[in-house]
C-alpha cells in the first residue's frame, strides 16, 4: 500500500496542511496512520475522503456538520453559503478588529481558501459595497483584515520550498481582490510576491528572469491577449491567473 505525507496530500487535493490538521484534530474527519517517526501517513482511501469532505464544504455545508453527513453516506447538493456569510456580517457589525481577525484565522484553518474567497469573502464584500454609508466602514475593516491574513499566509509559504512568482494586477482597481488572489495562488505552492499597485501598462522587461503571473479579474481583452503572446514570443515568463481560466 502506498502512503503519502501531509504535504503530498495537500498538493494533490488543493488543501492547506493546516486545514487538514484542523479537520483531523477538531472535527474528527480524518484518521491518518502514523509512521514510526510519528508523521501522518495518508492512503488512497484517505484522499478519497478528503475530496468528499471538500465537495461537502464547497456545497456550503459548515465543516462541523460534514462528519454526520459522511457517516450517513449522503451526496452533496447545490451549495448555500448564506450561513457563513451572515456569520461574517454579524462579526463585522461588532466593528471589532480583534474579533474579525480571530474569525478570519479560524475560517482559514477550517475551510479551503478557494471556497472562502468565492463564496464568503467576495459575496460579503459585494454586499457591503452597495451601501454608501455605514457598510462602507465595515467593508474597509474587512478589506484591511483580509489583506493582513493574505500577507500572513504568503509569509508562511515563503519559508517553504516552492516556485517563486511575482503577481501583478493588470487593468484592475480592486487591490483587496489582488491580495486574495495572491493568497489563492500561494495555497497551491507558489511563493508569491505582490506588486501592490495594479498597472494599466505592463512592462515585463522591468522584471528580467522572473516568473510573472498576471491577474486581470476578467477574460483578457483582444489587446491584452495580443500583448501577452508578444511577450511570450520574446521569451518572457508571463502567465495569466484566473480561477476559471488556464494560464
Amino acid at each position: 500500500m502506498t502512503f503519502y505525507s501531509i504535504g503530498d496530500v495537500a498538493e494533490r487535493c488543493g488543501i492547506n496542511p493546516v486545514t487538514l490538521r484542523a479537520w483531523q484534530r477538531r472535527y474528527g474527519l480524518l484518521k491518518p496512520q502514523r509512521s514510526e517517526g510519528g508523521h501522518r501517513q495518508f492512503d488512497e482511501d484517505d484522499i478519497l475522503r478528503i475530496q468528499e469532505i471538500k465537495r461537502w464544504i464547497e456545497s456550503g455545508v459548515p465543516v462541523g456538520k460534514v462528519k454526520a453527513l459522511l457517516d450517513e453516506g449522503k451526496v452533496p447538493a447545490a451549495g448555500d453559503w448564506t450561513a457563513l456569510q451572515e456569520e461574517m456580517m454579524s462579526t463585522l457589525r461588532q466593528v471589532s478588529p480583534a474579533r474579525l481577525r480571530t474569525r478570519l484565522a479560524l475560517l482559514g484553518r477550517e475551510q479551503p481558501v478557494d471556497a472562502l474567497i468565492d463564496h464568503v469573502y467576495q459575496p460579503v464584500r459585494e454586499r457591503l459595497s452597495l451601501d454608501l454609508n455605514t457598510a462602507r466602514v465595515m467593508l474597509s475593516l474587512l478589506d484591511g483584515a483580509l489583506i493582513e491574513q493574505a500577507v500572513i499566509h504568503l509569509g508562511e509559504v515563503r519559508r517553504k520550498a516552492g516556485k517563486d512568482a511575482l503577481l501583478i494586477g493588470w487593468g484592475i482597481d480592486d487591490r483587496t481582490s489582488l491580495w486574495l488572489e495572491a493568497w489563492r495562488l500561494s495555497d497551491t505552492g507558489w511563493r508569491v510576491d505582490v506588486l501592490a499597485e495594479p498597472l494599466e501598462e505592463l512592462h515585463p522587461e522591468f522584471f528580467p528572469g522572473q516568473q510573472i503571473i498576471v491577474w486581470t479579474g476578467k477574460p483578457l481583452s483582444p489587446d491584452q491577449a495580443q500583448r501577452l503572446e508578444h511577450w511570450r514570443r520574446q521569451g518572457y515568463a508571463v502567465a495569466i491567473h484566473a480561477p476559471s481560466l488556464s494560464a
